[in-house]
């Protein structure tokens, strides 16, 4: 494993790690979760980025500025995520990657992030967030991901607004406010609001997560085929949010079935 640095910051850099073998190597993007938010890192995504080199892929394990920190939330938290996707092409000029064989993973905030960068070629030209020739992707796997940046606002919103809670919402966080007050933001960073993607996209979502409700799987699923898009909606019926990477798991396994079909297809 190498650590690498894509930016000047001291979060943004990304843990590189290579199979055994000459290659070139499938590439797998691994973004993790924890709300956007600052205590969450890619430590949490570390055992399925080994178990993915393990099977024969090069894993880009990749941290981000995160809300709480300087520079995160918008436009940050995303720029980032963009940034350290296109660095894949300055890896592969010393590394044995195969370029066209590139997949995002992400589990929960990650999903949504694993989901946009294949995305962001929908972006519109005027956002902050817009970049011109983005890394094409070959797929994305999305492991109960926030892919209705819109929907979980207004989720946790009713939560706190129906039980008197203080306000506790780490989408209003990112974006910097809600979707009345930024249309255009939420437009541009929320992948639904994005399709037709023109990849292939896998979601895996366990019918027992109480932290990303499945329902925001099985919308996107239904805009996404909508669309013309190819979009695989897997739900575990026994499973929860954090059972998706667990590399001990029957729910891993399934995920790494999904991967391996990607890039085999």
């Amino acid at each position: 494993m190498e650590k690498i640095f894509y930016g000047t910051d001291e979060n943004q850099f990304g843990e590189l790690r290579l199979p055994q073998g000459e290659g070139p190597f499938p590439v797998a993007i691994v973004i993790h979760g924890g709300f956007w938010r600052k205590p969450f890192t890619l430590e949490n995504m570390r055992e399925v980025a080994e178990d993915l080199t393990a099977s024969g892929f090069a894993t880009w394990n990749i941290e981000y500025r995160r809300t709480g920190q300087e520079g995160g939330g918008w436009p940050g938290t995303l720029i980032d995520a963009a940034t350290a996707s296109d660095y894949i092409r300055t890896l592969s000029e010393s590394y044995p990657l195969n370029l066209h064989k590139v997949v995002t993973i992400g589990h929960s905030a990650g999903g949504h992030l694993a989901t946009w960068i294949a995305a962001r070629h929908r972006i519109a030209r005027e956002s902050e967030l817009f970049t011109e020739n983005t890394l094409s992707v070959l797929g994305v796997v999305s492991l109960a991901g926030v892919n209705d940046l819109e929907m979980m606002h207004d989720v946790h919103h009713y939560r706190d607004t129906t039980l008197s809670l203080e306000a506790n919402n780490p989408t209003a966080e990112l974006i910097g406010g809600s979707p009345a007050e930024f249309p255009e933001r939420y437009k541009n960073a929320s992948p639904v609001k994005l399709l037709p993607l023109d990849v292939q996209q896998i979601l895996v979502h366990g019918a027992l997560d109480i932290h990303v409700p499945i329902g925001i799987s099985d919308h996107y699923h239904r805009e996404g085929e909508g669309e013309g898009d190819f979009v695989k909606l897997i739900e575990l019926p026994s499973a929860e949010h954090f059972m998706l990477t667990d590399i001990t798991s029957f729910a891993w396994e399934t995920v790494k079935e999904e991967i391996q079909l990607l890039v085999d297809y």
